[in-house]
């Protein structure tokens, strides 16, 4: 039987994720779909606070401010780049908190013991799963962990897809200690989104052939060309110039070519999943000793497949000491999240963040120290990355 794109998409991450088809949303951006959820949320719960970190990308705290939520942050494990749950207070007006898959790191205890303590406080579990895109922190009896989870087919993440985004919420979410009605608000918000435009499809088509024009315009001519071509609508970046100021756009959904797009990049997961694991097991072994690797990038049994491999060096000056050096050597090392709710905001007070705060010191040390490195590639390659990045550390 022929089904449509964004069908088979949803069957595809139930399989995936042993979940129901019917139970997923598919949106453009992933950041829409969480709006959409907290806006649900709000109209049930009333106003109130999301705990999220500040180990994170501005686009994932947004959707709390434009759903007339107040974001609240709680310091990281260095080692999981989530929530720390033995540092979590909750109060009785936090209204959901989020259990964060930085990188793809997927702890289940760390995230169940989060998960207990938000529920307690009559909490929804969030879960952002951008970067492990059908991959879910689990309960002990196997079953998702998460009241909602929210995955990405985006720039820069697990798949070499450039736009789409998927939600996933519970069939049990009304256990979550507000009312059964909570997960209706929010099936009716994912529902009523909006399809895209003609302008908008044209543009999620065409930025890959964009992206190649604009970085290979000389000089100034490609940010020239790429700012006429946002300010048309015609190219939709990343992160928006209204992003960095704590907006988002209205919510819009799936296109039927960002599905197929999607699909097949879905399809093929296993194999790029497998791909990526082997350059972070290299990695993991190669560097250990040398830089202080995170016990969740590492894998406690087997190396998992990260979208970034990430580790710690001594301080901030050494981290862009090693960026621009990889970078000089033609390795795409990045930074995230380095600053702070990256890539950084006008205004922190908007987003309820103020910088050298004691009650984020741990989060703002691993900002502060934190290097990435590209997982897209052959293990030998990862084997030379990893030795230039000791020879750089050896000074």
């Amino acid at each position: 039987m022929n089904v449509t794109p964004e069908v088979a998409l949803k069957n595809e991450l139930a399989r995936r994720s042993g979940t129901s088809p019917q139970d997923w949303y598919l949106v453009l951006k992933a950041r829409y779909g969480m709006e959409s959820a907290f806006t649900g949320l709000r109209t049930v719960a009333g106003e109130g606070a999301v705990v999220s970190q500040i180990f994170t990308c501005a686009t994932a705290v947004n959707p709390i401010l434009t759903a007339g939520l107040t974001p609240r942050y709680a310091e990281i494990d260095p080692n999981t780049f989530a929530i720390d749950p033995s540092r979590l207070r909750l109060g009785t007006d936090d209204r959901a908190v989020m259990i964060q898959n930085t990188f793809g790191v997927v702890s289940d205890e760390p995230a169940r013991a989060t998960a207990e303590r938000a529920r307690a406080a009559g909490a929804v579990v969030f879960e952002d799963s951008a970067h492990a895109v059908g991959r879910m922190a689990r309960g002990t009896d196997g079953s998702p962990l998460a009241d909602v989870s929210i995955h990405s087919f985006g720039v820069e993440k697990l798949l070499p897809t450039k736009f789409g985004g998927a939600i996933w919420l519970s069939p049990t979410l009304q256990a979550s200690g507000y009312t059964a009605d909570v997960r209706a608000a929010m099936v009716r918000e994912l529902q009523s989104i909006a399809a895209p435009s003609a302008r908008q499809s044209f543009a999620a088509r065409s930025y890959r052939n964009q992206l190649r024009v604009i970085t290979r315009l000389p000089g100034r001519l490609g940010g020239v060309a790429r700012g006429a071509m946002i300010k048309a609508g015609l190219f939709d970046p990343p992160i928006s110039a209204q992003e960095s100021r704590g907006h988002q756009a209205a919510p819009v959904g799936m296109s039927s070519w960002v599905a197929s797009t999607a699909l097949v990049n879905l399809q093929a997961a296993s194999r790029i999943e497998a791909q990526r694991s082997r350059a972070v097991a290299v990695y993991a072994s190669a560097l250990a000793g040398s830089v202080m690797v995170p016990a969740g990038a590492s894998g406690e049994s087997e190396a998992a497949p990260l979208a970034r491999f990430p580790f710690y060096v001594r301080d901030a000056s050494t981290a862009e000491h090693m960026i621009s050096e990889l970078s000089r050597q033609g390795v795409p090392a990045g930074r995230w999240y380095r600053p702070a709710l990256f890539p950084g905001v006008q205004d922190p007070s908007v987003y309820g963040y103020e910088p050298g705060s004691p009650d984020l010191a741990i989060s703002e040390d691993a900002i502060a120290r934190v290097v990435n490195l590209p997982t897209n590639v052959e293990p030998e390659r990862a084997a030379e990355i990893a030795e230039m990045v000791k020879r750089i550390v050896a000074g």
